[in-house]
């Protein structure tokens, strides 16, 4: 299965063990079905990143997929709004994480007054990894608390701007290549619309 993860929802529970969480509503949603399988997990998305995430029916299989993950078999791919303009429209960030190699590419989408839309293609999986490396090349990404202060965004969003949009991989059991894709979330389509919060002072430096 590959369900759509709304921001704000968590994949599996943290060490403080929350009972809502995007694996136990499937599996309660599985129970009450009579679903001869529960849904396991095959990576994850932080809480606050939206869009595309694999479960597999069963732990065998859930396995299997997790290892097409590992050999970096599975494509991946992200929309983000970052702030300000970007020094490159098309690059790979390499800078480690917590001492592991990292590989983002991503590439200029659109180009806004005060932020760029980009398509983001992580090459590895490293925990918040895309937030990471686009704060430290100074383009935070819109809506980012965790990594960013508030008032050092000129931008203002309603929601973390990183949305999971497009998974090809293929199949771990019948070897069917597959690629889905989730549209933008409503917040951020009323961004692309025009309807976001930029202080005139800021734009007037850019």
């Amino acid at each position: 299965m590959v369900v759509d993860k709304p921001s704000g929802l968590l994949v599996i529970p943290t060490p403080k063990n929350e009972a809502n969480t995007l694996t136990n509503i499937l599996n309660e949603g599985l129970k009450q079905g009579h679903a001869p399988y529960r849904a396991h997990p095959c990576h994850r998305l932080d809480r606050d990143t939206s869009g595309l995430v694999i479960y597999a029916k069963g732990k065998a299989t859930q396995k299997k997929m997790m290892d097409e993950f590992k050999a970096q078999r599975v494509k991946k791919a992200y929309v983000a709004f970052v702030q300000g303009r970007l020094a490159r429209p098309h690059g790979e960030i390499r800078t480690p994480i917590e001492g592991k190699t990292a590989v983002t590419r991503y590439r200029l989408a659109e180009q806004r007054p005060a932020w760029s839309v980009i398509e983001v293609f992580p090459l590895t999986g490293r925990t918040n990894q895309i937030r990471v490396h686009f704060r430290q090349i100074g383009n935070p990404i819109l809506g980012d608390t965790r990594f960013v202060f508030r008032r050092h965004f000129t931008v203002k969003a309603k929601r973390l701007c990183l949305h999971a949009t497009r998974l090809e991989f293929t199949h771990p059991i019948t070897g069917e290549e597959i690629t889905v894709e989730s549209e933008l979330p409503e917040k951020m389509r009323d961004m692309m619309k025009g309807a976001f919060d930029v202080r005139r002072q800021d734009l007037e430096r850019l």
